[in-house]
Order: structure tokens, then sequence, then C-alpha cells
């Protein structure tokens, strides 16, 4: 029997292994640039940066029409505590403050004073407590869609503003039940409104992105937010308390310039017969109006320059 040997397989030449060329950053920078590669998440410019947020106006409607909604979706009483909670704070200032501390003596139509007063500071403390979770609280959102980050504090904003309208009818209706009425003055609030609305948006925007930073801010915030009201005469009149020498130039200077302050003394001279304009600080449109570019225009800015980093990390 004859063994059959088999011939050994003939080696494969295999083909040497192609390493990736090896470019320096600068020329892998240029590589990219030459094939129209950009950086994801890359900050657009200042202009181009309006430009998509305008493009998105439909979605920050939408979204905070619908965050709105849910606001109070398990609650029974719905959405009537939008008109409840500024009004049963109202009322527990009415009684420790009014009543109790008395500082409704002086102050002509106390209850609308005090009743404007909380409406108004509510409008801008909801805005910069909702603009602490403007991007940690929409985190897969932020980082699940390109779209521009400050359409989520401004919506938030946005939202705070539609709360505000829904309320001012129950404010109105308290007005009128003290001796209000309508009257040519009332329309000052329209813009008075929409100067604090560009404050508020603006301080929203410059909270959201520090509290994308440093989370602990939102724990810091109402303690914040407890300390300025008791300074924005919400529930005593700055002007009341201002009189005479007591009150050192400078706090003085301080208090009658304080946006919250000024915000609220302008719907108070608009709604209140009794609250005249001797009690406004001097120039005081201008003062509310610089507050609103400054702020508004700044912390537009202030959110747009750190587009890149939010969601990341």
């Amino acid at each position: 029997m004859v063994s059959q040997t088999t011939a050994p397989a003939a080696p494969v030449d295999t083909p040497p292994a192609v390493l990736p060329p090896v470019y320096a950053p600068g020329e892998l920078a240029a590589l990219a640039t030459r094939h129209g590669l950009t950086v994801s998440g890359a900050r657009p410019s200042l202009p181009a940066y309006v430009r998509q947020l305008w493009g998105r106006r439909h979605f920050i409607t939408a979204f905070a029409t619908a965050k709105l909604t849910a606001q109070y979706s398990q609650a029974k009483l719905g959405q009537i505590w939008q008109i409840m909670t500024p009004l049963l704070n109202a009322t527990v200032y009415y009684f420790i403050f009014g009543v109790l501390m008395k500082t409704k003596h002086g102050v002509p139509d106390y209850v609308p004073f005090l009743v404007t007063g909380v409406f108004i500071w509510t409008f801008t403390s909801s805005s910069i407590t909702a603009g602490t979770r403007a991007i940690s609280g929409n985190i897969g959102l932020v980082r699940a869609l390109h779209f521009p980050r400050a359409s989520l504090p401004v919506a938030l904003a946005l939202q705070q503003l539609q709360q505000l309208v829904f309320s001012l009818g129950a404010l109105v209706l308290i007005l009128l039940v003290f001796g209000q009425y309508p009257q040519p003055a009332w329309l000052l609030a329209v813009p008075a409104l929409a100067l604090q609305t560009v404050f508020n948006t603006g301080i929203s925007m410059v909270m959201a992105r520090l509290a994308a930073r440093t989370p602990d801010i939102a724990q810091l915030t109402p303690f914040i937010l407890r300390t300025w009201m008791y300074a924005s005469g919400v529930m005593w009149s700055v002007g009341t308390m201002l009189q005479g020498d007591r009150v050192p130039h400078l706090v003085k200077l301080a208090l009658e310039v304080n946006p919250a302050a000024v915000f609220i003394n302008l719907m108070r001279f608009a709604l209140i017969d009794s609250f005249e304009r001797d009690q406004l600080p001097p120039h005081v449109w201008a003062i509310a109006a610089g507050w609103a570019l400054v702020c508004g225009v700044g912390g537009f800015i202030y959110f747009w320059k750190a587009e890149e980093s939010y969601g990341r990390g």
C-alpha cells in the first residue's frame, strides 16, 4: 500500500498593513476645513445664533405652553393654582406684615398695593427659578437634539409670562373690588411688563449658564430671592421707609434703583390711583429700560458664549 503525502501549501503573501497617515494638529484642522467638516455643536456667530433662535420661535411657544399646561396637571384644582398660589402668598403677607408688623399704616389701598407687588414679584422670582433648571432639567433634550440652547430659558421665561397674564384676571377683580377702576393709566402696564419680561429673560439665561456648570446654584437661589424680595418693597412702601435721613444715601439709592422694586412700582403706578408719581424714583422709565437692556442683551451674550459646553461632561 503506497502512502500519499500531501505537499505543503505554498505560502500566501500577505500584504503589509497600511497604517493611517499621521497628521499634526494643525494639518488635521486644515484637512477638515478643506473638506467642509466642522466641530459638532460648535458655537455659531452671534447673528447666526439669533437667526437660529428666531427660526425656533414656534418650538419656544409650544414648549412654554406645554410646560404651563403640565405644571398643575396632577393637582385636582389644576390651573386654578396659577391664581391661588400668589393669592395665598398675599394673604399670608397681609396678616404678617400688614397686620402684625403694621406696614399697611401710611400706605393707601394697601390690599391692591400688596397684591400687585406679590404678582409682579412672583413673575420675576419664578422666571429666575425656572432658569436655574433650564439646562439641567432638560438634559436629555439637550444631549439628543441640536438646537440653540437659549430656546430653553427663553421658553421658560415665556411660560412665566403666560402664567402672569392668566393670573392678571384675578388681580383685576381684586382692584375692582377695592375701588380701582380701569383708566388710561392702565395702559402703562403693557410697556412695564414688556421691559420686565426682557429683564427676567436675561437674568434667567445668566442663571441657566451658572446652574449648568454649578448645580448647587439651584439650592442657593431661594435664599437669594427671599432676601431680594424683602429689599424690593413687595410688602412695604420703599418711598415711605426712605423718608427722612434714617437711611444712608447709598442704601437709599440702591433700594430706589433695585430692578425688582422699579418694575413693581411701575405696575402700582399704572394700576392704583393712590400710588402717585412722587413715589417713583426720578427717571424711573429710563432706569427700567436700562435694566432691561443691560440684563436682556448681556444675559443673552453671556449664555451664548457657553453654547458649546451645555449638555457635555
